[in-house]
């Protein structure tokens, strides 16, 4: 009867050592487990860290950015304000067709050339520098179309150079297109357009009136 007490006892005590030992095992594997866990997590961690702060300065960098143009766009705003109505830039003769969309500058001709004749009167124009000078400032990239126009007088003094008005209206036109090419204005961006006789703004009936209709005009398209 002791011996099997004895027995019983030392069995039982055996079964308790391996549970504890059991229980060590499974705690161990739980505790690698989460050290794994931590370390991938502190890494997760680290990475947003890393994105935050670069998105930071980027953030940091477009504010900046935008302060600086809406700083530009406000004192474009204030200058656009400053200007009087209708101001265009130009001088002189100018017409603004708001429902057309485009600036007309009309220059006489005696302004530029001689009766009959389509080279400028002198090599270097104030008017066109003038005309040229705006279209740079305030009309970059906006189609430009000079235009020639004559009166009803025939052609004379130079049938052998220019056929009839609508010759001479498109050497004239082209003269002034090529002078305004030759500061800077693109290729792209300008024609020429002949129409002779065939748009007074006057009577031919007088000399006051044909003057008025020998003329080449700068047209701007603003939109």
């Amino acid at each position: 009867m002791r011996h099997s007490i004895k027995r019983v006892t030392m069995v039982s005590a055996m079964l308790v050592v391996a549970m504890v030992l059991t229980g060590c095992t499974n705690w161990k594997k739980k505790y690698e487990g989460l050290e794994v866990e931590h370390q991938n997590l502190k890494g997760l961690y680290e990475n947003c860290v890393t994105s935050l702060d670069g998105a930071a300065g980027q953030q940091s960098a477009i504010q900046q950015k935008l302060a600086d143009c809406e700083s530009k766009l406000a004192a474009a705003q204030a200058a656009a304000a400053a200007r009087p109505k209708g101001d265009t830039g130009f001088k002189g003769d100018v017409k603004v067709d708001e429902a057309a969309g485009t600036i007309t500058v009309t220059l006489e001709n005696k302004v530029l050339f001689n009766s009959g004749k389509a080279s400028l009167k002198r090599a270097t124009s104030s008017e066109l520098d003038h005309i040229y000078s705006v279209l740079r400032q305030r009309y970059a990239g906006k189609m430009i179309d000079v235009v020639g126009h004559t009166d009803t007088d025939p052609i004379r003094k130079t049938k052998k150079l220019y056929k009839d008005n609508w010759d001479l209206s498109a050497e004239r036109a082209l003269t002034v297109l090529r002078y305004l090419l030759d500061r800077g204005v693109p290729k792209s961006q300008i024609c020429a357009v002949a129409c002779g006789e065939a748009r007074p703004v006057a009577s031919n009936a007088s000399s006051a009136g044909k003057a008025k209709n020998r003329r080449v005009e700068i047209v701007v398209h603003t939109r």
